[in-house]
Parts: C-alpha cells; sequence; structure tokens
C-alpha cells in the first residue's frame, strides 16, 4: 500500500508455512552469496484491473485483491476500482465494484482484511484520487453466503487511509499521514483502532484531526525529508505483537499493545541495509517471519523479528513487469508455499507505469516435497 508525500507537499499519485529452513533452501549460495529468486507471472490483469494493490486471504483459499486503478484514472478515462479474486488455480474472478466517494466521485481501495465478523474491511485513500482534505474513510464490504451485498462506510475523516489488519475483534488501519501538510523530517503517521461492534454503517466514526482522536493506538515519525511516507504496511504477530512498515525511513516497526490497546512499547526491528523502503508486509503466522515489499527498492524481503536479520529475497532494476519482474511492488501475500506480489507500477522514483499489469509469484517451497524411498512426502 502507497500513499506519497514528497519534499514536504503531498505528491498525489495514482497460511500459509514459510519456515527459516523453507527461506535458507531457496535461497542457495552461489559463490559465497545467496542468490536472489526469481519471481515469475502469478496472474496478467485485464485492463480493466491495472492497478493491484491490497491483498488478503479468505477462508477458502482465494486472494482477495484490490485495484484501485488510479494509474489509468486520468480526467475523461475513468477505470471502476475493484475488488478480484484471485482463485487457488491462479484464475482471476470479480468479486465487488466498489462504489466511488459521494464528493469526489472516485473509489481507491488499499488495504484490505477480513474481520472477525466475516465482512471485508477496505481503506479507501481518497488521497490518491487527489483530495487530502480528510476525505478518506475505511469501508466495510458486508459479506453473506460468500457474496458481497453492499458496502458502507464505517470510519471517515482519514487524511491517506492505508493498510488494513484484522486482530481478534478489532480492525486497524494505518494514518500515512497525520495532517495534509508536515515539517521536513517530522512527518507524523500512526495507527488507528477500531471495535467491530462499535461500527456502524448508518452512523459512521468521525475521526479528530491531528491524532487527537482516541482511536489512535501509536504515532510513527518519518525523518526522511524527500520520502515523507509513514505508517504503510501493517500486521500481526500470533502472540499479538504488531508489525508497521514506516516508508520513508525504511524501518519495521514493532508495537506491544496494553490491555485498552494502546501502546505499551515500541522499538524499531529493522532499518535500511537492503531495505529502502517498507510498504506492504504480511506476517507469517507459524514461523513469525515478516514479508516485506520494497517499493522503492523494487525487491522483497523476508525480516526475522527477534534477531531484526533482513534477507533479500528478490529484487529487481526497473521493468516494465514483463515475465513476473517486480514492477514497482507495493504488498504482499503468502499462499501454499508462495508470496504474491502486487505490482502497482506507479510513475514515481523513475519508473513508467506501464503494460503488462500484474501480480508476481515468488516461490518459496521448491524442492521441499520430496517423496523418500518408502515413506511419502511430509505436509508442511
Amino acid at each position: 500500500m502507497l500513499s506519497i508525500q514528497k519534499r514536504g507537499s503531498i505528491a498525489i499519485v495514482l497460511a500459509m508455512i514459510f519456515g527459516v529452513a523453507a527461506v535458507s533452501q531457496a535461497e542457495k549460495k552461489e559463490g559465497g552469496k545467496k542468490r536472489l529468486l526469481t519471481p515469475t507471472i502469478g496472474v496478467n490483469l485485464p485492463d480493466e484491473h491495472n492497478t493491484p494493490d491490497g491483498m488478503c486471504l479468505d477462508g477458502e483459499g482465494n486472494i482477495l485483491l484490490a485495484c484501485p486503478n488510479f494509474n489509468t484514472n486520468t480526467e475523461g478515462n475513468t477505470v471502476p476500482a475493484w475488488i478480484v479474486k484471485i482463485t487457488p488455480e491462479d484464475k482471476l474472478v470479480k468479486f465487488f465494484e466498489m462504489p466511488v466517494h459521494p464528493e469526489t466521485k472516485k473509489a481507491c481501495p488499499l488495504g484490505i482484511d477480513l474481520g472477525s465478523d466475516g465482512n471485508l474491511y477496505v481503506a479507501d485513500c481518497q488521497a490518491l484520487g487527489g483530495d487530502n482534505n480528510y476525505k478518506s474513510r475505511l469501508l466495510r464490504v458486508v459479506i453473506k453466503d460468500g457474496k458481497a451485498v453492499k458496502c458502507e462506510s464505517v470510519v471517515e475523516g482519514f487524511v491517506m487511509s492505508n493498510a488494513v489488519a484484522a486482530n481478534g475483534d478489532c480492525i486497524y488501519v494505518t494514518e500515512t499521514a497525520l495532517a495534509p501538510e508536515s515539517e521536513p523530517g517530522k512527518h507524523e503517521s500512526g495507527v488507528y483502532r477500531f471495535k467491530i461492534s462499535d461500527l456502524d454503517g448508518d452512523k459512521p466514526i468521525q475521526l479528530k484531526k491531528g491524532g487527537t482522536d482516541p482511536h489512535l493506538v501509536c504515532k510513527l515519525v518519518t525523518k526522511n525529508e524527500e520520502w515523507q511516507v509513514g505508517a504503510n504496511g501493517l500486521g500481526f504477530a500470533a502472540d499479538g505483537t504488531m508489525y508497521v512498515c514506516n516508508f520513508g525511513d525504511a524501518q519495521l516497526v514493532g508495537v506491544e499493545l496494553d490491555d485498552n490497546g494502546k501502546a505499551k512499547k515500541q522499538w524499531v526491528i529493522a532499518e535500511g541495509g537492503p531495505i529502502k523502503s517498507t510498504d506492504g508486509l504480511k506476517v507469517c503466522k507459524k514461523t513469525g517471519l515478516v514479508f516485506i515489499a520494497d517499493f522503492l527498492g523494487n525487491a522483497v524481503h523476508c525480516v526475522c523479528p527477534k534477531s531484526g536479520k533482513v534477507r533479500m529475497l528478490a529484487q529487481n532494476d526497473i521493468t516494465d513487469g514483463a515475465g513476473g519482474a517486480l514492477d514497482k511492488c507495493s504488498e504482499v501475500c503468502l499462499r501454499d508455499g508462495k508470496i504474491y506480489v502486487a505490482n502497482i507500477d506507479l510513475n514515481l522514483d523513475g519508473n513508467t507505469f506501464d503494460k503488462p499489469y500484474t501480480v508476481s509469484v515468488i516461490e518459496m517451497k521448491k524442492g521441499k516435497n520430496k517423496e523418500k524411498k518408502g515413506k511419502k512426502a511430509k505436509k508442511e
């Protein structure tokens, strides 16, 4: 998920089984150095779904994918935003067309996740559509019998609502900017927490401005003056530890929450090194490893939260994404020993938005399930 504020002004722009052993085996050594994995095509997207971003898994093994399509949403050329499904067979199926904002007439879905109530929660980042005046929202797509039946606004007043993560009976949302403008080197962002039982489509929560709202869990400060982009990717470990990406400072931040859902402890797990930026993330519940999409580095990394060690899994120079090459990636999703990578392909950082439109796949379990003589292959 990506929202950009650059050089002091907002530039509006358009389980998985993953063990340390799997990562180690995949990163075979060559000449004393770890060889990077080569992404391949997971899904070729059609013109009508040209900008992939937020992803999550549903209960049937499908990947739900948000396509805000703002890369081609210029005047006179509007492509509706959609939530689509990537089936276990990597087939693309339409799921729900996102309704436009009543004032801006645009839909900008970024982060998504399924709540404990079975409904889909979506960050509608209107800043990406050109309006950063507190028009962004948290939407709820109501699902019944596996089908989306309606969409309702449940929280309003974000500047840049971005990632969404469900944990327990709460929905957490990153706010990439707590104010439309910020002082260079002191860009503030944060994470909000909402109890699902408090979310009412008939009476959406109206956030207080300037980081004063009681739903705010924690604040982050981004010091990078060139890329003033704050809280981005978001996820939770099995023990409840919250992980937040601080995009501009290339940080993975850990947050321990108290019984009231407020930050009790906050620390930097990893920063810089091979990581150029931290965009979307996913946490492996079994191993605790954190997988991060690096938009500026055009790479995917794996971070061990206990040691802070970073492993670059895949990286390539700026390309058009042909053959599955990373093309300004913004989000990852983990399924069946594979990392699915959304290539948002923005016209930023020397990149040009162009065809093909893709979701890449990085194989992580290749060669793991070989049958042994007289024995069946072990299930991971």
